[in-house]
């Protein structure tokens, strides 16, 4: 397969503008609240909130519509053109069951079922501490309509 190599590297190159669209989809809104925090007026561009919107429009429609994305129909295209598999589901569900599902050497995973454990311990504590303040008496504070309790939480 003399043409294998192009292939690879071009279904590569999706792979990482899909990535950059789906980083761009999600995390655009975090950038324009965080941009206006830190005083980045770039972040209310016009043009950079049109592409914004339409972006996450495409994404709407293709859902709407059962319809693959074409960012996941070329990589896959490309992916056999290589001699690769392509994918078997969409490109989201195919890298959040990669993460999500990830085969880790033996010891570490032994090393964050640990830190489960000790997570989990840690929350208790942490549980135990907040039972205790929420089990002290209800103060009463003023109310527009007259004295109000503040309900019990626990």
């Amino acid at each position: 397969m003399s043409g294998a190599p192009p292939y690879q590297f071009l279904a590569e190159a999706v792979l990482v503008l899909h990535f950059l669209v789906v980083l761009f989809v999600v995390g655009g809104l975090a950038l324009v609240v965080a941009g206006n925090h830190l005083g980045w007026r770039w972040v209310n561009s016009f043009w950079l909130r049109l592409a914004h919107v339409l972006a996450i429009g495409v994404v709407v429609v293709q859902s709407w519509l059962g319809e693959v994305c074409p960012l996941t129909s070329l990589e896959s295209w490309l992916r056999i053109q290589a001699g690769s598999v392509p994918y078997t589901e969409s490109f989201i569900a195919h890298w959040v069951r990669r993460l999500m599902y990830y085969e880790a050497p033996l010891g570490v995973r032994y090393g964050l079922h640990g830190f489960r454990i000790a997570g989990g311990r840690g929350m208790a504590m942490i549980s135990a501490d907040a039972r205790s303040v929420l089990s002290r008496p209800q103060r009463v504070t003023p109310h527009f309509f007259g004295t109000h309790r503040l309900p019990r939480l626990a």
